[in-house]
């Protein structure tokens, strides 16, 4: 069975997209793979970027970051590809929007210290937010999810994580990850209280009757 951060890498891809060249996004920075911005050449020098089946040089690299950001932005991802465009391979791709996902569960860490305690679809519906408003647009923009977090109150999480911008599709797939948590919650009320119903039943049975041989 999939891990949630895995199960978090194969979610990005299907909402951010997946693409091994260098593009323009609807703002205009030059990104590449799950949503990875490149703020400048550098950045991109710094990924193993190939070039065919070698490794691209940073000369080439950086000729292919200058050539992406000359064009017109937020076009399909396709228009930016020409037969010589430089690409990443998928294994890098995970390995990176994993490294990333790793640093968001820090910050989710020092503002969540029970982080660690919560059901994996509530990190899910987390991890999702904060990749894609930052630490700062999570903690600062959405308080009083941050609260229902805190207190466990997955039904008020649920009505408090609509963002701008994203499909109704991802807000519906986030809220889904906060109600199921209530599921399981009650799942797991109900469990309990039939164990203490049955542990009561069997403790009278033994007093009335004495232990079953």
């Amino acid at each position: 069975m999939a891990t949630y951060i895995e199960q978090s890498l194969a979610k990005l891809k299907e909402f951010e997209g997946c693409v091994p060249w260098m593009y323009r996004d609807t703002v205009g920075k030059v990104t590449v793979g799950v949503g990875l911005m490149l703020p400048d050449a550098n950045a991109a020098a710094a990924l193993p970027f190939l070039s065919g089946t070698r490794p691209a040089t940073p000369e080439e690299i950086a000729a292919e970051y200058v050539r992406v950001d000359a064009l017109t932005m937020a076009r399909a991802s396709s228009f930016y590809k020409i037969p010589t465009s430089l690409e990443l391979t998928q294994q890098t791709i995970d390995a990176k929007l994993t490294a990333v996902l790793q640093g968001f569960e820090t910050d989710l860490r020092a503002h969540l210290p029970h982080y660690d305690t919560l059901p994996d679809p509530v990190k899910l519906a987390l991890l999702d937010m904060i990749y894609n408003l930052g630490p700062a647009g999570l903690f600062n923009g959405f308080p009083h999810l941050i609260a229902a977090v805190e207190s466990g109150s997955w039904a008020e999480a649920a009505a408090r994580c609509l963002r701008r911008g994203p499909s109704p599709a991802r807000n519906n797939w986030t809220r889904e990850q906060f109600l199921s948590a209530v599921v399981t919650a009650i799942q797991a009320e109900t469990e309990s209280l039939l164990k203490r119903i049955g542990l009561a039943i069997r403790h009278t049975w033994n007093a009335l009757f004495g232990p079953r041989q």
